[in-house]
């Protein structure tokens, strides 16, 4: 009976070579069930009576085939890797084989699309075949680093790995754990996304605090400019101010109702800008530039 079975990682003896490749012993004591390694499959040549190691699929005939592309990660460990086609009972993503490993949907978190990048952990299933899962939390926490070098204020970037009803959680380039509250998402938070933030606070379990937003006055300074910039546009005036809808003012700058009030305001007070029946006017230096 033929115990090697797809998906899985075997070292088998080369029995022969030819045009198409070499053939590995199927171990079944029938020459018609050696497994072919084909030229295109092979990293290196191989000769007769070596051992290699090597990834075993099925190809499009359904024959156990091997090939020496093994998984860029080993059994336990994690990857961030694409999703390379999607069904109804699960995915497949590439960690450097020659087909796709399997990931069943009891094993996903959300649903990714293909093409999409996730964090994914290898495993081996019930049969012994390889797959991957979603669940890496406990992989995250022991891979991960202390931020001891982490200062606030800096930016850093990391893939989403968990979302929790609080928030998301990211692993940096720098190995951090970083912790994005909802109350500072900018917009829709998926897993696998890739992400920059500001780091807010440093925490004394060693990861760190961050914000997808900038700080408060680098904001006003930002939006101030996208508001002088369309009123200077303008010659100086233009009738958005307090009052105007939110998606006007959402339309024509690109911003919030509060953050269109709070850098209008920040600007009058600089005395760059000042407000008459509903308009907005630059002041006279200002209308000169």
């Amino acid at each position: 009976m033929n115990l090697l079975q797809e998906n899985t990682i075997a070292e088998l003896e080369v029995l022969r070579t030819g045009e198409l490749g070499a053939f590995l012993d199927g171990q079944t004591g029938n020459t018609s069930e050696d497994i072919l390694l084909h030229k295109n499959q092979q990293t290196r040549e191989v000769t007769a009576g070596e051992k290699v190691t090597v990834f075993l699929y099925h190809d499009p005939s359904g024959r156990l085939t091997a090939s020496m592309h093994l998984p860029k990660i080993k059994v336990g460990q994690i990857g961030y890797a694409p999703v390379i086609n999607t069904t109804r009972f699960g995915a497949f993503v590439d960690i450097g084989t020659e087909r796709g490993i399997f990931m069943p949907f009891a094993e996903m978190k959300g649903r990714p699309k293909e093409g999409e990048y996730i964090w994914i952990k290898l495993y081996k299933d019930k049969s012994q075949r390889l797959a991957v899962s979603m669940e890496v939390e406990d992989e995250m926490r022991r891979a991960s680093v202390a931020a001891t070098a982490a200062n606030i204020g800096d930016w850093v970037e990391g893939a989403v790995y968990n979302i929790t009803e609080q928030g998301a959680y990211l692993m940096t380039r720098e190995r951090w754990i970083a912790f994005l509250h909802r109350s500072e998402w900018t917009g829709p938070v998926l897993i696998g996304q890739m992400l920059k933030g500001r780091i807010t606070f440093l925490r004394d379990d060693g990861r760190v605090n961050i914000s997808l937003r900038q700080a408060k006055e680098l904001a006003l300074s930002g939006d101030g400019e996208k508001i002088m910039k369309l009123l200077l546009a303008r010659k100086g005036k233009m009738p958005y101010g307090d009052k105007t809808d939110p998606a006007v003012i959402k339309s024509k700058f690109g911003l919030s109702k509060a953050a269109f009030k709070r850098a209008l305001g920040h600007l009058m007070k600089e005395g760059r800008v000042y407000q008459q029946d509903g308009w907005t006017y630059a002041s006279e230096t200002n209308a000169q530039e």
